[in-house]
């Protein structure tokens, strides 16, 4: 390797005071305020198209029933708070990509060229993920929640004269969907962070292999325990009905399993650039499939702290 492809690679200058850092990171935090702060303050002048498009799914699935898309406010300020709420969430997905170019920014100085090459993917896959989870479950997971939680409707006609004199013959009452505008948006905001951050997991566990701290081989090993986290996750981030909870503990451990192959996939990789260099050893080869036979045999029995961070028990 010559001196100048050394140079490539070493830490770039930044040998700067930590005064002059914290300086730095205090310029680009105020950066990053003054951009949220425009793009909440753009999407508040649109709060209004944005929220009737986030009403979409439930105005589907009342105009399937037949029923009008209504939604109401049950004190005087909601619907200020509901303009702010959307124009927090708007901001914030406008000015992302400024936010992400400023932490970017920030942190490239102090990382080689080698880590620059391999970080950068990530901190683009990173977004385009959790849109992509927003986007599932806005026009996939919501409609059907909101489907089974309409379902629960009673309709009847108040009121009615009885025949007989005995209320128990009397028609039953009318018990409809007239829904808070402000809850309807917690709940559907709900929904989209919930799944753009699960959807962040193959990225995290990605990034964790190429670090060294998890192996393909351990991911494996603890696959059981992933399950019931996978489990008790859906239950915690979704409202309480069956369908949005087994959905999301597909989608979740589907991306558990690609996650799986994302990592070994990395390991070969490093494998191959490590044969490549000289630096690759036969025994540790050895060591690693003895290790993935020995806890394919025996891993169903092995709690995840009997397995180190290079996945051998």
């Amino acid at each position: 390797m010559s001196q100048t492809e050394t140079r490539d690679d070493e830490i770039e200058d930044s040998a700067a005071p930590l005064i002059e850092h914290l300086a730095e990171l205090r310029t680009r935090l105020i950066k990053c305020v003054v951009a949220f702060i425009v793009g909440m303050v753009v999407c508040f002048t649109v709060a209004t198209p944005i929220f009737n498009f986030l009403t979409g799914p439930l105005c589907k699935v009342l105009a399937e029933r037949g029923q009008d898309c209504d939604l109401i406010f049950i004190s005087p300020q909601e619907g200020f708070f509901v303009a702010i709420k959307v124009s927090l969430l708007g901001g914030f997905i406008l000015s992302f990509p400024y936010l992400a170019n400023q932490m970017w920014r920030f942190v490239a100085p102090g990382l080689y060229k080698s880590e620059k090459g391999a970080f950068l993917p990530f901190l683009i896959a990173s977004p385009f993920m959790f849109f992509l989870g927003a986007a599932f479950a806005f026009y996939v997971v919501t409609p059907l929640a909101y489907d089974f939680f309409l379902g629960f409707q009673q309709f009847g006609q108040a009121g009615e004269a009885v025949p007989d004199g005995n209320p128990q013959n009397a028609a039953p009452l009318s018990v409809v969907f007239q829904g808070s505008a402000q809850e309807y948006l917690n709940l559907t905001v709900k929904f989209i962070v919930a799944f753009g951050l699960c959807f962040q997991l193959p990225v995290l566990l990605t990034l964790m292999g190429k670090a060294g701290l998890v192996t393909a081989v351990g991911l494996k090993a603890v696959r059981k325990y992933a399950v019931v986290g996978i489990l008790v996750l859906a239950a915690l981030v979704t409202p309480p009905d069956v369908i949005t909870q087994i959905i999301l503990f597909a989608v979740v451990y589907g991306l558990y399993e690609i996650s799986i192959h994302l990592v070994a996939r990395v390991e070969r990789k490093r494998e191959e650039r490590l044969r490549a260099e000289g630096l690759w050893f036969e025994d540790d080869d050895e060591d690693e499939a003895e290790a993935g036979a020995a806890i394919e045999a025996e891993g169903s029995e092995l709690h995840p702290d009997e397995i180190d961070e290079d996945g051998k028990p």
